[in-house]
């Protein structure tokens, strides 16, 4: 049975990172992949060509990964926190209405940008079975960068329930990472294939694969079968 997979990324590369293997892994299987960025780079905010540059990134990324659909929110990068977050909420649900997606990728909130807990916490809420039925299992992805720079004291940090081998698709979800030229740079910067390498390589061992991608499993509800 073919279902439909929504991942929400805060900013544009975040799926990619958090979980573009195992997106490529649902597309093989079957499934519809769907796309839903929260941010945007304002053209009053950045340089015409930056823009530029950023949609044409990701529109190769969304030929890439042959996304079903993609949905852009639009929002200010670094000031999502600011938007009320019943539009925010409001915002979302449209998306998850129009996609009815059966497995949901967030970024996990515990992340250092804002954007990424503000983006969750409003894509939770876009969750609850009796508002969106579809819904039958939401995850939490990790983000390089992001995932590992969260020191709150507080926080038990990122411990996974599951692991997706990707050994078959890293090469091509670090290809397609190539795409965000302007986000990549050299190692030790988390942001460089060799640590998106390394970091999929911890995670297979974890597992006894080559290449794996870790997730927080929030929610999973199966049906009895009928009779």
């Amino acid at each position: 049975m073919n279902r439909d997979v929504l991942v929400v990324a805060p900013h544009p590369d975040d799926e990619t990172l958090g979980c573009g293997g195992t997106l490529l892994r649902h597309r093989s299987e079957g499934d519809r992949i769907h796309w839903l960025i929260a941010t945007s780079m304002g053209s009053g905010d950045y340089p015409s060509d930056r823009v530029a540059q950023r949609k044409a990134e990701i529109d190769a990324v969304a030929k890439a990964f042959d996304f079903t659909s993609v949905h852009q929110l639009g929002l200010p990068a670094a000031g999502v926190e600011s938007m009320p977050r019943a539009d925010l909420v409001r915002a979302i649900g449209s998306v998850f209405r129009a996609v009815n997606p059966s497995i949901v990728y967030l970024p996990y909130a515990g992340d250092a940008h804002s954007d990424h807990a503000t983006v969750f916490h409003a894509a939770a809420s876009c969750t609850k079975w009796f508002r969106y039925e579809s819904i039958t299992q939401v995850l939490v992805y990790e983000t390089l960068s992001e995932t590992d720079a969260g020191i709150d004291p507080d926080s038990s940090g990122f411990r996974p329930q599951l692991l997706v081998d990707i050994s078959a698709e890293l090469e091509e979800k670090l290809r397609i990472m190539s795409i965000y030229r302007s986000e990549l740079q050299d190692f030790p910067f988390p942001r460089s294939v060799e640590a998106i390498r390394a970091l999929a390589m911890v995670r297979g061992v974890a597992m006894g694969a080559r290449a794996a991608e870790a997730f927080i499993v929030l929610r999973e509800r199966r049906r009895a079968p009928e009779a």
